[in-house]
């Protein structure tokens, strides 16, 4: 999501919203960027006077996971395609002080494509499918893995961006969005880490993964995940450790696909994110 013209994450000072709880400054909030957009992830920096007491942060009532981050704390703010553009409320609440701090998410145009899909692509997903994607979703590492920006895990063109609207076989999918970044390489071609974390998820199309074909899972910690779906090759075993720009396999043709690519999605809180950021943002 803004490859060309957004922000990066926490780079630039100047582009960071600060609210004060106090004179005092005994509560200090950084939130970045601060013209989010749909897709958007927000980040929530914050600094107490008393570091042995986690702050509670919350947008429009719903708290989100919130961890230590050397001298501050912080929590990830996910947002998608299907929130509603206008005004959210951040409140931050520590030193017996709560800060309430509306924060503007601005609307985006995402843009509509039609697939066809026949035979074995076609086939709906299995149970024990929805049941590991799902539970792979649901991660929330306290460790944090990564280390500054993500990097490409493909060298190929990008042929299909994050967020855009489907017709499937010329039925248009409600409540959907694409959750990822699809990348057009050619059958073998390999796929790296985008950044460090602990493979969580490694599953087969010959083993019910009909829609996600061969697919893995990487945890980047701190509810920060990585999906890479449509695989010909799986290269690493769940459970092991891998670094940022690691291979983990090869780009396929498998599950709910049209051609050979490789579709990365991004997960924060359990809710899919535009990669794109992560590239050109480190978040350390």
């Amino acid at each position: 999501m803004f490859d060309r013209f957004r922000p990066t994450l926490t780079g630039i000072a100047a582009t960071l919203l600060w609210a004060i709880a106090s004179p005092s400054k005994a509560l200090e909030v950084k939130i970045s960027p601060p013209t989010p957009q749909l897709g958007d992830t927000i980040s929530v920096l914050v600094k107490t006077d008393d570091p042995s007491s986690t702050p509670t942060v919350k947008v429009n009532q719903q708290e989100q996971p919130v961890f230590k981050n050397n001298d501050q704390y912080r929590a990830f703010i996910p947002t998608s395609p299907l929130n509603s553009p206008g005004k959210m409320t951040v409140e931050v609440e520590g030193d017996n002080t709560t800060s309430n701090i509306g924060v503007w998410l601005k609307n985006r145009v995402f843009p509509v494509q039609r697939i066809t899909l026949t035979g074995s692509a076609a086939r709906p997903a299995t149970q024990l499918e929805l049941d590991r994607v799902a539970a792979f979703k649901n991660l929330v590492t306290p460790q944090k893995f990564w280390q500054g920006a993500f990097i490409r895990p493909n060298a190929s063109r990008i042929s299909t961006g994050f967020g855009v609207r489907r017709y499937y076989n010329n039925v248009f999918a409600e409540d959907y969005y694409h959750k990822g970044v699809d990348y057009a390489g050619g059958y073998g071609s390999p796929i790296v880490a985008p950044a460090a974390g602990q493979v969580r998820l490694v599953g087969r199309e010959d083993e019910g993964f009909h829609v996600h074909g061969n697919v893995i899972g990487i945890d980047h910690g701190q509810g920060v995940l990585s999906i890479f779906m449509h695989l010909q090759d799986i290269e690493v075993t769940e459970g092991a450790m891998v670094k940022a720009g690691q291979r983990i396999g090869t780009i396929g043709d498998t599950g709910a696909s049209a051609g050979p690519h490789l579709h990365w999605g991004l997960y924060v809180n359990q809710v899919s994110v535009d990669p794109v950021p992560w590239r050109f943002g480190a978040i350390d």
